[in-house]
């Protein structure tokens, strides 16, 4: 849910020079960018896609936890993300947690879309403007409206094997002899699909498109300024010998609680219209407030939580390591880390 940093020049305090040589916080600044025509594509997207698969494989379980809270009704099954995960992990064991991951990994291209996405508009804004907020901004709201153009579908199946066999949604998970002619049967990934385009058609695969859009654009958006401001009041309380990355390793985590709690509401409403198969937002919203009252805009928000800033602090982190792996050889003595 975070976009990816492709720049370094996010600190505000200006130091002078430091004593024996070191690098101050101006300097840190002043480390060049890596931008997209100085990238190896090749290493690029091989180192990506590993890059992606780590995160997402860390972070799946709590995606799984949140939507299982989101779509719930009330506290029926679970009462939180910690009694959500003792419980799945004593009923259904680790691979309980893991529903949906393999059908999940096809996100991988939407996110191959997005970082290219991101760089190559990047690229154009700068031809009209230098300011790197105002890049990192266009950038990753465009980068987020192709990335989900590929991944709800996928999103919408993959969330339907999360809840399956848990008496949630449209689908109930039944023994083959015991389903009646007029009961959905949930099964496998392709038995997943065929109820959804027996009941919705083409159409299914992207129920909520304008919900997903309106919690991922905006969750992008948010992120990179409050990025940067949590980046400039931490840079005026760490000293001047403290690693410039690891200030943006605390920020990132930051913005990303940050954005996640204010999107939340949405990304609920998202997950009910899609899983549940109401009609609209607005009548998905006028359902989950009579049923739950305004805390059901809540629901899921610590497993969001848990699961967007570890993402966060391997993309601060990661994703400028994958881009300096990715350098053109003739560039690599050019950029000084």
């Amino acid at each position: 849910e975070n976009p990816p940093v492709s720049g370094k020049a996010t600190g505000s305090r200006s130091l002078l020079p430091g004593a024996n040589g070191e690098p101050t916080m101006e300097d840190k600044r002043k480390i060049p960018i890596i931008e997209w025509e100085d990238l190896d594509k090749r290493k690029f997207y091989m180192f990506g896609v590993f890059m992606t698969m780590a995160i997402r494989v860390s972070v799946y379980p709590f995606t799984l936890i949140r939507t299982r809270l989101q779509v719930q009704k009330g506290k029926r099954l679970y009462g939180g993300t910690f009694d959500a995960f003792a419980k799945i992990l004593r009923a259904e064991g680790v691979p309980g947690l893991y529903r949906g991951f393999l059908v999940n990994t096809f996100t991988l291209i939407s996110g191959q879309c997005y970082v290219t996405t991101y760089e190559l508009t990047r690229k154009y804004v700068a031809q009209y403007n230098d300011s790197n907020m105002v890049k990192s901004v266009i950038a990753g709201g465009s980068a987020s409206l192709v990335a989900q153009s590929i991944t709800v579908p996928i999103d919408i199946v993959s969330q339907h094997l999360m809840v399956q066999g848990q008496d949630m949604g449209r689908f109930r998970e039944l023994p083959g002899e015991a389903a009646g002619k007029q009961q959905l049967v949930m099964g496998r990934t392709k038995d997943v699909m065929l109820q959804i385009f027996r009941l919705d058609g083409l159409k299914g695969f992207y129920r909520g498109y304008a919900a997903s859009l309106l919690t991922y654009i905006p969750n992008s958006a948010l992120w990179w300024p409050f990025y940067h401001l949590y980046t400039e009041q931490l840079c005026y309380v760490t000293p001047s010998f403290c690693p410039h990355l690891l200030v943006q390793a605390v920020a990132g985590p930051m913005a990303a609680a940050t954005s996640s709690t204010l999107t939340n509401p949405m990304d609920v409403i998202r997950a009910r219209l899609q899983v549940e198969g109401c009609h609209s937002m607005v009548q998905t919203f006028r359902q989950l407030m009579q049923e739950e009252g305004a805390w059901g805009l809540s629901k899921g928000l610590s497993a969001r939580v848990l699961s967007s800033t570890p993402s966060a602090l391997c993309i601060v982190v990661g994703y400028e390591t994958l881009k300096k792996l990715s350098l053109r050889p003739e560039l690599v003595d050019s950029r000084h880390w």
